[in-house]
């Protein structure tokens, strides 16, 4: 079993900055695709960013120039840099990742984070 843990979330105001942290732990074997989703109230839940193993980014269209993502595969992490904060990117935000579990044999796994609010405001 793979979980994940965010942290990082608060109260910003607009135009700041914000980090926050994604830490997976379990029986991993291999870990893939590292994500970060993110839903407003009454919205639907939109991609904020992916990064694979190998370092290849995607970004959702909202964020694209303000948000880095980034990983530290040997601590099995993910972070989302996140600057000019605007109060429409108030949501909570969840880790999302995919991999491979030890065993015999592997098994693939999709795991979700609990979540963390960022809430933009002044």
């Amino acid at each position: 079993q793979v979980q994940l843990v965010e942290s990082g979330g608060g109260l910003v105001q607009p135009g700041g900055s914000l980090t926050l942290s994604c830490a997976a732990s379990g029986s991993i074997f291999r870990l893939g695709v590292m994500g970060w989703y993110r839903q407003a109230p009454g919205k639907e839940r939109e991609l904020v960013a992916t990064i694979t193993s190998s370092g290849p980014t995607n970004y959702g269209d909202s964020v694209k120039g303000r948000f880095t993502i980034s990983r530290d595969n040997a601590k099995y992490t993910a972070y989302l840099q996140m600057n000019i904060l605007k109060p429409e990117d108030t949501a909570v935000y969840s880790c999302h990742a995919d991999g491979l579990v030890g065993g015999s044999p592997f098994r693939s796994f999709e795991a979700w984070g609990q979540g963390t609010l960022v809430t933009v405001s002044s």
